[in-house]
C-alpha cells in the first residue's frame, strides 16, 4: 500500500517530513489540499482515527483569524465543515501508510511507523 503525505508546500513541518522520508528512501505520494482539496471521506477518516480535536490546527494562523462566532462551540461536525471549506486548517503533515494515520512530524514518530531507527 502506498504511503501519502497530505499537507501543504508553503509549511516548515512539512519541509521536515520531506526531508526525513527523502533521507530514510521512502518513496510517498504528495496530496497539496490547499491545491486538490480534501474530500470528507479523508476527514472523517482522519478524525475517527485521531479524533477532530487533533486534525484541526488550533494553533494555526488560519483558524486563528476566524470570527470567534465560528470558532465557538466547536463539535466534530462543525470542525469537519471548516476544515473542508480551509483546508490550512487541517494538522500537518497528515501521513497515512498501511491504513494507519498519523498527524503532525516526529522524528521519533516517523521511525517507529517505518521501522527506522
Amino acid at each position: 500500500m502506498p504511503v501519502t503525505l497530505y499537507g501543504i508546500k508553503n509549511c516548515d513541518t512539512m519541509k521536515k517530513a520531506w526531508t526525513w522520508l527523502d533521507a530514510h528512501s521512502i518513496a510517498y505520494d504528495f496530496h497539496d489540499y490547499k491545491k486538490a482539496g480534501i474530500d470528507r471521506a479523508h476527514l472523517e477518516r482522519w478524525c475517527d482515527a485521531a479524533g477532530w480535536e487533533k486534525v484541526i490546527n488550533r494553533a494555526g494562523m488560519t483558524f486563528r483569524k476566524l470570527p470567534d462566532a465560528e470558532k465557538a462551540d466547536l463539535t466534530r461536525e462543525k470542525a469537519i465543515g471548516l476544515m473542508l471549506v480551509q483546508p490550512s486548517m487541517i494538522k500537518r503533515p497528515v501521513l497515512e501508510k498501511d491504513g494507519a494515520t498519523t498527524l503532525g512530524f516526529k522524528p521519533d514518530t516517523y521511525e517507529a511507523v517505518f521501522g527506522k531507527g
